[in-house]
């Protein structure tokens, strides 16, 4: 099947053309039909699967056959994010596919200077592209209507309940048309709240689940380093650096523990950027920006960065420490392995997370490839795991070799090896 069997005009599949797209993925293959009949949707996939132009591209084409309102030209779709990132993602794909249709829209959120925004708005958009606290503030000053909307969009749902949005939800909701209004909610976990949501939202909707809820993308290689908190550093600078990874994405639990990371890192002789909601806009936007055109070697960020990320072809993505939400787990590494390309998630865990480590893989219905890293052994193992240790020796030559790509900030690799605890045999006998 090819994006001309959905029923999707000509101008839409010459911009999808353009961008190298010529099959659609199966989310895209059941949203797009049911969106273009005006009906309700109720969605869960992976993240990378495609669902962005799953309701961009069949909510484009439903405004385009209809004229525009006259007059001020009140918007007639918006779409509601809960980050700034994912909300330039979703605006640049509005853009991209409307490329050869006569619609404006608007992508506005917090975080900048609010009067640009108000100018694009006065002038008249079809389109609203916003995260719910910059969104409410412009309806405060007045600055659009949402009475002409008629179709609304719920993405990355899970996280906007998460990050505590639903208030802000309620009151945009309640300056809504409540009749005639087709509503669309995509969402990475089909939860209790999330479906209690849906009934008060969705008429009649048709539920599409592309994948297993809460699975990981069977195209991302994952594997478990088991070292000590102390030396998590340390080990992220050696396997970067003897690997010769050129773009890592690295996540923390928190803002300052990424500030803190991207630091030592940079110490180390490793191009790095944080990002995180501390972080100004601008500082976001270029720090993402250099990642993705290679002047950053590795970007340093917090799980509110993990949905809205979109780094094409993406090969790297490590778990400095683990999330205390499973699911979380799944968002992260979800930036990787993306659309058929092949990934790899490495997550560096310490005794403190095997609680952690025991919840993600009862969420996942999977055993992780654990790895002790010869000169990187931890204190204590998990029980009943099996081991494996990798590489089997360090020898001189990567060592050699590990010196020449980074300059550690404390103890180089040579060094580190003799000040290491002395590994017992019965625990040898254990890494088997």
């Amino acid at each position: 099947m090819t994006f001309s069997h959905l029923g999707l005009s000509q101008e839409l599949l010459k911009a999808i053309s353009e961008q190298g797209y010529t099959q659609p993925t199966p989310i895209q293959k059941q949203a797009i039909p049911a969106i273009l009949q005006g009906k309700d949707v109720f969605a869960s996939a992976q993240t990378g699967t495609g669902k962005t132009a799953g309701f961009t591209l069949p909510l484009l084409q439903l405004l385009n056959n209809t004229s525009a309102n006259k007059g001020d030209r009140a918007p007639r779709a918006l779409i509601l994010l809960p980050t700034r990132e994912l909300a330039q993602q979703v605006g640049d794909s509005v853009r991209t596919y409307g490329k050869y249709l006569s619609l404006r829209s608007a992508v506005i959120y917090g975080g900048v200077a609010i009067r640009p925004q108000t100018q694009t708005l006065r002038q008249g958009v079809d389109i609203v592209v916003a995260t719910p606290g910059r969104l409410l503030d412009h309806l405060e000053q007045k600055n659009l209507n949402l009475s002409q909307i008629e179709i609304l969009v719920l993405d990355e749902c899970d996280r906007m309940l998460d990050m505590g949005f639903i208030h802000d939800i309620r009151k945009i909701l309640a300056k809504l048309p409540s009749s005639s209004r087709q509503t669309l909610m995509f969402s990475a976990t089909f939860s209790t709240t999330i479906r209690q949501l849906a009934n008060t939202l969705l008429s009649s909707p048709t539920l599409i689940e592309v994948a297993a809820r809460n699975t990981a993308s069977e195209q991302v290689e994952q594997v478990v380093h088991l070292v000590d908190r102390d030396r998590k550093r340390e080990l992220l600078s050696y396997t970067i650096s003897f690997h010769n990874w050129k773009q890592v994405l690295v996540f923390t639990r928190t803002k300052h523990g990424a500030s803190r990371l991207a630091e030592q890192l940079a110490k180390d002789g490793l191009q790095t950027a944080a990002i995180h909601g501390n972080k100004s806009q601008s500082a976001r936007m270029k720090a993402l920006n250099d990642f993705k055109q290679g002047k950053v070697r590795v970007l340093v960020a917090t799980d509110v960065a993990s949905r809205g990320l979109d780094i094409e072809r993406l090969p790297y993505v490590v778990n400095y420490e683990l999330p205390n939400v499973p699911e979380d787990y799944v968002h992260r590494i979800g930036r990787t392995g993306r659309a058929g390309k092949e990934g790899r998630a490495v997550s560096l865990v310490c005794k403190e997370e095997y609680e952690y480590l025991e919840s993600i893989e009862k969420l996942l219905n999977q055993t992780l490839v654990k790895e002790v890293v010869s000169g990187y052994e931890p204190s204590s193992l998990p029980v009943n795991s099996d081991i494996k240790r990798s590489p089997p020796k360090r020898s001189q030559q990567r060592r050699s070799n590990w010196a020449k790509s980074a300059t550690p900030a404390k103890t180089p690799p040579q060094q580190a090896k003799k000040s290491r605890p002395k590994t017992t045999p019965h625990r040898l006998s254990t890494l088997g």
